[in-house]
């Protein structure tokens, strides 16, 4: 079995067929929910946060079959995962999408998990300590991006579970967790 990463790939991404949009509905749409399916987990396990339609990801192509998904097959399943709400597009050119392998509130439950996990109740860290600190190593919040940390920890702040506070720079904003 081919492997990327830590993922196995799954036998489709050996069929050249699955590289090109199928015109029979029913086909691509079970095309569409593989290539989701692959997407997600991907960027899961190698935590990717981005992926942009013009940039090189490596599941857009397999040289082994000498194939690669065209411009109008990349945004069709990028906006499927959209449309499933595991994905947002980040410009008005759908050039770029930030992706969601966990729900906002998935994220939000995470980050109280490793509050508690690691007595930090009632304790201040900034953000970037959150994202890169030692604290975090080994867990999902680390090397989160920042855009989605940010999305979870003012859900987090409109249930009461923290506060957040403003630095002089985005380095050094912090948060007061009172869980």
């Amino acid at each position: 079995m081919q492997k990327l990463g830590e993922l196995k790939l799954p036998p489709f991404f050996n069929y050249p067929p699955y590289f090109t949009l199928q015109p029979v509905r029913e086909t691509r749409e079970k095309q569409i929910q593989l290539w989701k399916e692959l997407i997600l987990d991907y960027c899961r396990t190698q935590k990717i946060f981005v992926v942009g339609l013009e940039e090189d990801f490596p599941l857009f192509s397999n040289p082994a079959i000498e194939r690669s998904l065209n411009h109008e097959a990349r945004v069709a399943f990028l906006s499927a995962i959209v449309s499933d709400g595991r994905a947002e597009w980040m410009d008005k050119g759908h050039r770029r999408c930030l992706i969601l392998w966990h729900r906002i509130q998935d994220w939000a439950d995470i980050i109280l998990r490793f509050v508690k996990e690691n007595g930090l109740e009632d304790s201040v860290m900034t953000v970037e300590e959150m994202r890169s600190g030692i604290e975090s190593r080994g867990t999902d919040v680390h090397g989160m991006d920042r855009t989605v940390l940010m999305r979870a920890l003012k859900l987090l702040e409109n249930k009461g579970k923290l506060a957040i506070f403003k630095g002089t720079s985005t380095d050094d904003e912090g948060v007061k967790f009172s869980v």
